[in-house]
């Protein structure tokens, strides 16, 4: 049976989380927005997926640059620095004695409109801003035994349409991928460029490996991730030939390995494309060896951070 990448073990303790809303932390049965939020009636925003691991919040910096440059983009005044944005993350954590196993969604929104229309001038009130925090992990049994990806029709389209570099509230694109991919029966969709390259994923960015190379999209057509962007520094420091192109899904279907990245669940392998088997089908030397790169640099981040608040 397809399943999410981002499918998790529900967790009894997620019943008494409280989430910030503009400064308050609520109940999560009362942690809600007005109907006429901007996020709801027109997905008008911009969000980060961080997760948490010995208090921290990895690779904070690289998430709070992708959404003030998201905002700035979209002409959004988020309303506090990235200083107040990270006290409000730090203190969601205390209130919850949340330290290991966390995933945060953190979604600013245009705010309250007086009437639902689309125009940013009938806002009338600052930006909504959202911290929730869950006890969550990717499935252990996933990660083990990798993603079947199908490619879909749905393309990641030109920057001039919906620039894909936009972590927007707007995910109409992914979505409908993902319902087609799931429909045939993947965990995951597969989509190409304009041109027919290989692009991304619906919610995970991809890569092969082809004689010992690892590749990925030239990145035209795709948000900016922060792990695609790890895993490509881990190989740079650990010597593996990586390379940003453009290539076709003959090129995949050939590939000794392919997997996936994304925030929620770090490197996760992938056994099958189209009903064509990756490699063996089975996890490979080469994703295996970065999924223990990608855990170094997550400590090394946790120390990093733990530091600078001990400074």
């Amino acid at each position: 049976m397809a399943q999410s990448i981002h499918e998790f073990h529900d967790d009894p303790r997620n019943a008494g989380i409280r989430i910030w809303i503009n400064g308050a932390l609520k109940p999560r049965a009362e942690a809600t927005v007005s109907v006429f939020d901007s996020g709801f009636v027109l997905g008008d925003g911009v969000w980060e997926g961080l997760r948490v691991a010995g208090g921290q919040p990895l690779f904070l910096d690289a998430h709070l640059d992708r959404l003030f440059e998201g905002a700035k983009a979209i002409a959004l005044d988020i309303g506090l620095d990235r200083a107040g944005l990270t006290r409000a993350i730090y203190d969601t954590l205390a209130a919850n004695g949340m330290e290991d196993g966390v995933h945060i969604r953190l979604m600013v929104t245009r705010g309250v409109k007086r009437t639902p229309y689309q125009d940013p001038r009938v806002t009338i009130g600052p930006a909504t801003v959202v911290v929730i925090p869950e006890f969550k992990l990717a499935k252990p049994e996933t990660l083990a035994t990798g993603l079947s990806l199908f490619t879909v029709h749905v393309r990641r389209g030109f920057p001039d349409v919906q620039d894909p570099k936009l972590n927007s509230h707007s995910k109409l694109n992914c979505i409908t991928a993902c319902i087609q991919a799931y429909t045939a029966g993947a965990d995951e969709a597969l989509m190409l460029d304009p041109h027919g390259f290989v692009a991304t994923c619906n919610s995970t960015h991809f890569f092969i490996v082809r004689r010992g190379e690892v590749w990925t999209s030239s990145g035209d057509y795709c948000l900016g991730g922060i792990t695609r962007a790890n895993v490509l520094k881990v190989c740079r420091e650990a010597g593996i030939p990586a390379f940003e192109k453009n290539f076709s899904l003959t090129e995949v279907y050939s590939a000794e390995e392919a997997f996936v990245t994304g925030t929620f669940a770090g490197v996760v392998p992938v056994r099958m494309i189209d009903g064509r088997n990756i490699g063996d089908g089975v996890p490979g030397p080469m994703v295996t060896r970065l999924q223990g790169l990608y855990r170094e640099l997550v400590q090394r981040d946790v120390l990093f951070r733990s530091g600078m608040l001990l400074a």
